[in-house]
């Protein structure tokens, strides 16, 4: 696939509808975000005879989509600058938001195995992407054992994303699911070299709630309390962390709390322990083991 077609195959099969103003071959040795992209690690013979045949860089307008749920999958999607939201449609009408994505971050690989995008992709603010179409890409991980071992790090990494986000959902009560989506906001935007105790939040509160499975009132509420305590200062969508220990109590908090634990962990508490009897008088029971750390997709 030469420079003319991968331009023309993405416009044409895939949607992008870039015009000359709006494409331009991506420069990865260049790239601010190289470290934390799909391409990290990645040798730099490989950008010289990859960059100018699968790698198209395309601005997007904020309110723009990416591509659209039900679309052919055809390419993934390197964010070079800007922020997304990925959200689901249901049967009746209703949006979930699944996820957020920030510079470095790739979009497009739920597609990868229906071969049909399952989410739509759309642009928080103006930012820009580089475009790799799949089967340039799927000949480049033939001929680059080191890439394709990043490819299916980037591939697991989403799996952990996805069942971090499950763990979320189901184990924490708003004001854990708030500290926790700081956190590894904080975390996310510290790998890209930003400051990790103030941020702007690109989404809006709704979308927030969404994602959180949580209200728009509960998530307000939530800040406020926030607020109130000394955790973080928020003025609008500016937020300011003042106390990181403070939010990682708030998690420590939740994973202890027997009530939020998933079922089947304390299942296999029970089962590696069996019962030896009542506590002797005055015995202290003994304290719940940790789950460990959050996954690295919540915190870091």
């Amino acid at each position: 696939m030469n420079k003319t077609d991968a331009f023309d195959w993405l416009d044409e099969s895939h949607g992008l509808g870039a015009g000359p103003k709006d494409r331009a071959y991506a420069d990865c040795a260049g790239c601010p975000v190289r470290r934390t992209c799909l391409w990290a690690a990645a040798p730099a013979e490989a950008f010289q005879g990859l960059h100018p045949i699968v790698h198209v860089r395309r601005r997007v307008r904020r309110g723009e989509s990416l591509f659209r749920s039900g679309d052919p999958f055809g390419a993934l999607y390197t964010i070079r600058s800007g922020f997304f939201k990925t959200t689901l449609l249901y049967a009746d009408g209703r949006e979930q938001v699944g996820g957020f994505y920030m510079a470095g971050e790739t979009l497009g690989l739920t597609g990868i195995g229906p071969q049909v995008h399952i989410s739509t992709a759309t642009a928080l603010e103006d930012g820009e992407v580089c475009a790799v179409p799949f089967p340039a890409l799927e000949q480049a991980l033939l001929d680059s054992p080191l890439m394709q071992r990043r490819f299916h790090k980037v591939m697991a990494e989403e799996i952990v994303r996805e069942q971090a986000t499950m763990m979320l959902l189901g184990s924490f009560d708003a004001e854990g699911r708030v500290a926790a989506f700081l956190l590894n906001l904080a975390c996310r935007y510290a790998s890209l070299g930003y400051s990790a105790e103030e941020f702007h939040l690109r989404m809006t509160r709704e979308e927030l709630g969404s994602y959180l499975g949580l209200t728009l009132e509960t998530v307000s509420r939530t800040f406020s309390k926030m607020h109130e305590a000394g955790l973080v200062a928020v003025n609008l969508k500016q937020v300011r962390i003042l106390d990181v220990e403070g939010l990682r109590r708030v998690l420590s908090r939740e994973r202890q709390s027997p009530e939020r634990l998933p079922r089947l962990y304390l299942a296999a508490r029970k089962a590696a322990k069996p019962s030896r009897g009542p506590l002797r008088s005055g015995a202290k029971a003994p304290p719940l083991p940790a789950l460990g750390s959050a996954p690295l997709s919540l915190v870091c």
